[in-house]
C-alpha cells in the first residue's frame, strides 16, 4: 500500500496518505467508517509513548492495539485490508533520562513487539538524546541508532518483506510545538541530503541494506505546524527547494508531521511537493472534544446537567502531568481549548468515560429541537452525522471526526 502511494505521489498524480496518530476509540471509528465510505486507504499510528512492550499510557501493548483495531473494524464492517498500521517515533526517547545504552535496550525490545504485532511502518525516530547527550544527536549518532533497530525489526517480523520504515532526524515534537516556542523553520535541501546519506552510510555499515532497501519515507519540515493557541499556516506559493532531494531516490517520499489545523489546500499541495504521508492527530481529538462539549450543552437545555467540563477541569489540575510544559500554568482555558488537545489524556481516565457515558445514555432516548442543537453544531457536522444512522448523538461526535479528517482525503464528499 506504501509503495504504491509513494509511486503516485512521485508521478505527481496521487494524494498522499493520511496517517491518523491516535489511540482513541471514537477517533479511530470515524476514521475507518470514512475511509470506507471513500473507498480510500486509511493508515493509522501509535506511537512509541501511546503503545509500547510495557503498555505506554494507554496500557495497550503492540499486540493488543493491532487486536483493538482489528476487532474494531470487524465490528464496523470495515474492509481491513485497507488499514495500514504503523509505529510512530519509534525510538528510545520514552527512556531518555535514563543512560543510552538502557533506553536503546528498551527501543530494541519495543521495536521487536512492533514488528512481531504485525505493525509494517515503521518510523526509526532516535533523533533525541538521552542522559548525558545533546538534546539532538544529529544525523551520525541517529542513523547508527536507526540500523541497529531496523535489525531488530528485520529479525522479528514474521513477514520481514512487508516492512517498510520511516527515518528521519528533523523531526517535530510529537503533538505540537510546546507554549514558549514560536516560529517554524523549513528543513533545507542540504540538511534532507544529508540526513539519507548518513543513514544510507550507517544501515550500510551494519549491514542492514536489505532494511535501507525499504525506506519509504523521510520525514522533514516543510514549514508548518501548530501549538497550544497559534497555526503556523504552511505558504502554498513559497518556492519547493527539497523536492529535488528525492530525485536519486524513486522509492521515497516525504513524510509530514503535525500537519493539524492547515487549510484543505495545503494537502494536496503537499503531496505535489512529494509528501506522501500527512500526519494528523490532535485536531481529530479535538474536533471529538468540541462535539462532546456541544452535546453537553445541548443535554442541559433537556434537564441534563453533567458537568463534564468542571470534571475535566478537576481531573486536570489533580493530574497535570499532561499538560504542565505544554501550557503556562495560569491559562487553565487552554486545558480545555488548547489546539495541543492535551485534554485528550485525560478522557481515558474512569471518571471522564463514565461521565461521557452517561450524557450519551441521556441523549439516546431524547429529540431536541432542529434550532437547539443547529445552535451547537456546524450544518456540516449534522448533515453527515444524518447519513451515519444510529443513535444521532454518537453518530456526531463520529461526524465531527471526519469533517477534520476529511481534507486528507481531497475533501470528496461521500
Amino acid at each position: 500500500m506504501l509503495d504504491e502511494v509513494v509511486k503516485n505521489v512521485r508521478s505527481g498524480e496521487g494524494a498522499a496518505l493520511p496517517s491518523v496518530c491516535s489511540a482513541h476509540a471514537d477517533v479511530i471509528a470515524a476514521s475507518m467508517l470514512l475511509a470506507e465510505a471513500l473507498d480510500q486507504p486509511l493508515l493509522i499510528e501509535a506511537t512509541s509513548n501511546q503503545v509500547n512492550h510495557l503498555g505506554g499510557y494507554t496500557g495497550m501493548t503492540p499486540a493488543e492495539f493491532v487486536e483493538s483495531v482489528q476487532r474494531q473494524a470487524k465490528s464496523l464492517g470495515c474492509d481491513p485490508a485497507r488499514l495500514l498500521l504503523g509505529g510512530d517515533h519509534l525510538g528510545p526517547q520514552v527512556w531518555k533520562t535514563g543512560p543510552a545504552d538502557a533506553a536503546m535496550a528498551e527501543a530494541e525490545a519495543m521495536i521487536a513487539a512492533y514488528a512481531k504485532a504485525g505493525f509494517t511502518k515503521l518510523h526509526l525516530d532516535c533523533s533525541e538524546g538521552c542522559a548525558g547527550e545533546p538534546a539532538q544527536v544529529g544525523d551520525g549518532l541517529a542513523s547508527d541508532r536507526a540500523a541497529r533497530l531496523a535489525l531488530v525489526a528485520e529479525a522479528n517480523a514474521p513477514a520481514p518483506e512487508a516492512l517498510r520504515y520511516v527515518i528521519g532526524t528533523e523531526v517535530p515534537p510529537p503533538g505540537g510545538a510546546r507554549s514558549d516556542e514560536t516560529g517554524v523553520t523549513p528543513t533545507s535541501p542540504e540538511s534532507a541530503a544529508r540526513t539519507l546519506e548518513a543513514h544510507r552510510k550507517a544501515f550500510e555499515a551494519a549491514g542492514a541494506m536489505a532494511a535501507f532497501d525499504k525506506v519509504r519515507a523521510l520525514v522533514v519540515q516543510p514549514g508548518l505546524e501548530f501549538g497550544p493557541d497559534h497555526v503556523d499556516r504552511f505558504d502554498i506559493a513559497a518556492p519547493d527547494p527539497l523536492s529535488a532531494v528525492l530525485q536519486p531516490y524513486p522509492k521515497l517520499c516525504f513524510e509530514a508531521h503535525s500537519t493539524d489545523y492547515q487549510e484543505p489546500e495545503v494537502f494536496p499541495a503537499l503531496a505535489r511537493r512529494g509528501f506522501g504521508v500527512l500526519k494528523v492527530g490532535p485536531a481529530l481529538t479535538f474536533a471529538w472534544r468540541e462535539a462532546v462539549y456541544a452535546l453537553h450543552h445541548i443535554a442541559a437545555w433537556l434537564g441534563h446537567e453533567s458537568g463534564l467540563p468542571a470534571l475535566m477541569s478537576t481531573l486536570m489540575e489533580e493530574h497535570p502531568g499532561a499538560w504542565r510544559g505544554h501550557y503556562p500554568q495560569d491559562a487553565p482555558l487552554l486545558r480545555h481549548f488548547g489546539l495541543a488537545d492535551r485534554i485528550r489524556y485525560y478522557w481515558a481516565m474512569p471518571e471522564a468515560e463514565a461521565a461521557v457515558a452517561a450524557l450519551l445514555a441521556f441523549l439516546a432516548d431524547k429529540s431536541a429541537p432542529s434550532g437547539l442543537v443547529a445552535q451547537y453544531v456546524p450544518p456540516a457536522t449534522l448533515a453527515r452525522s444524518a447519513d451515519l444512522g444510529g443513535d444521532w448523538a454518537r453518530a456526531l461526535l463520529l461526524a465531527h471526526v471526519q469533517e477534520a479528517l476529511l481534507p486528507y482525503f481531497g475533501g470528496r464528499p461521500c
